[in-house]
């Protein structure tokens, strides 16, 4: 709490949460994934260039976690609050400011000026300043008509219709429509879409280099649904990618992101026949355990598993707590799938990679959510007409 504050909404319960939530259903219709996966294709496609400027560069294997980090920071930032952090000298602040957030987390939790956990609140107050601005400029376009260009402008253009109705029934408006109530909810879903979203992309890289044969089957999926590969992926191609989408099920079964969350029991809780946890009782649920138990070898990499044929996705779907489960349950659940199947359906079908395996490899580091201990590649284009295409590209400013 003293990170993120007490507005966030892991800390809410009751009316106002089930209100709040309500007016997310806005953000996450199929015309609004439908524009983030297109962003999301445009930011992917940049930096795997971005990444080959540097390979080419360094003619070495490369250290991947950070530079896949900023590709997905690159990613939230433009679909959540794209038109509004247009300024370059700001975005690299708040770039930074959130960084220095994410350090409070692996720190030691003492709160006076020097420490990290008082950089990391400073860092939360620039990210709320910029956020409000935001949400001020995303409200004046929605009231004019604008078509919404990012998320945030789905949640205003709703919040505007909310306010609407809540004057012509004489009642207040909802909460969650000052400009620093967006802000704060905003920068949860900044936290939210990253950390987790990091590791689990750093995953797919890795565990599609020690399974080559997984890998050859996306490719033949994404040759046959996308004829061509340098075509923007839509919101109804991915409808096409069955097998696509299993592999990033696995992925996120095999090393679910966040392995524990912890939990306060509102009230008497029945964990089990024989005990219930008191009021006030700390939980800490098992994710990681969870997702193997009931799995056909579940310690296994087995994207078939998802198949229509196996539907283990379906037999064992209390046991799949990736995204939470109940009234805190990630609403942001497609989306996040949608990010990791555009991000593999490119990277598959414009490099190929071979990983750096060290002595560590095998183990996991906690950063807070778990990551490969090492992510060490070597990348390739996957073809020459690639290659040629990127090398003619315009240069960045």
């Amino acid at each position: 709490k003293m990170i993120l504050g007490t507005r966030n909404i892991a800390f809410m319960h009751g009316p106002e949460h089930k209100a709040l939530r309500k007016s997310f259903l806005a953000l996450f219709t199929r015309k609004a994934l439908s524009m983030y996966v297109q962003q999301q294709d445009a930011v992917i496609r940049e930096h795997c260039a971005i990444w080959m400027e540097k390979q080419q560069q360094v003619q070495a294997p490369m250290e991947m976690r950070e530079l896949i980090r900023d590709m997905n920071c690159a990613t939230s930032q433009r679909v959540f609050i794209g038109p509004y952090l247009d300024d370059p000298k700001v975005q690299r602040q708040f770039t930074d400011a959130y960084n220095e957030m994410v350090k409070g987390f692996l720190t030691f939790p003492l709160k006076f000026p020097g420490t990290q956990v008082w950089k990391s609140m400073k860092g939360r107050k620039y990210i709320l300043a910029v956020l409000q601005q935001a949400a001020f400029r995303s409200k004046d376009r929605m009231k004019v008509g604008h078509e919404p260009a990012c998320l945030l402008d789905f949640w205003t253009q709703q919040i505007l219709k909310e306010c609407q109705e809540a004057e012509e029934n004489n009642v207040p408006p909802p909460k969650y429509s000052t400009n620093m109530e967006i802000a704060y909810t905003v920068m949860d879903f900044l936290f939210a879409s990253q950390d987790a979203s990091t590791a689990s992309l750093c995953w797919l890289v890795a565990l599609m280099a020690e399974h080559p044969d997984v890998l050859e089957r996306v490719r033949a999926e994404q040759a046959a649904a996308r004829p061509d590969l340098g075509k923007t992926i839509t919101g109804e191609m991915l409808a096409s990618m069955p097998y696509t989408r299993q592999v990033v099920k696995e992925v996120l079964r095999y090393r679910p992101p966040a392995p524990m969350v912890p939990q306060v029991a509102m009230k008497p809780f029945k964990l089990t026949q024989d005990y219930t946890a008191p009021k006030g009782a700390f939980i800490i649920p098992d994710i990681a355990s969870a997702c193997k138990q009931g799995y056909t070898d579940g310690e296994k990499f087995d994207p078939d598993r998802f198949s229509p044929e196996r539907k283990e996705d379906v037999t064992y779907a209390s046991n799949y707590l990736v995204f939470g489960h109940g009234p805190h349950y990630c609403v942001g659940k497609e989306y996040a799938i949608n990010h990791l199947i555009a991000f593999l359906a490119i990277l598959a079908t414009t490099l190929d990679w071979t990983r750096t395996r060290t002595k560590d490899s095998d183990w996991i580091k906690y950063l807070p959510t778990i990551y490969p201990y090492d992510t060490i590649f070597t990348f390739d284009w996957k073809d020459q007409d690639a290659a040629q295409k990127k090398s003619n590209r315009p240069q960045r400013a």
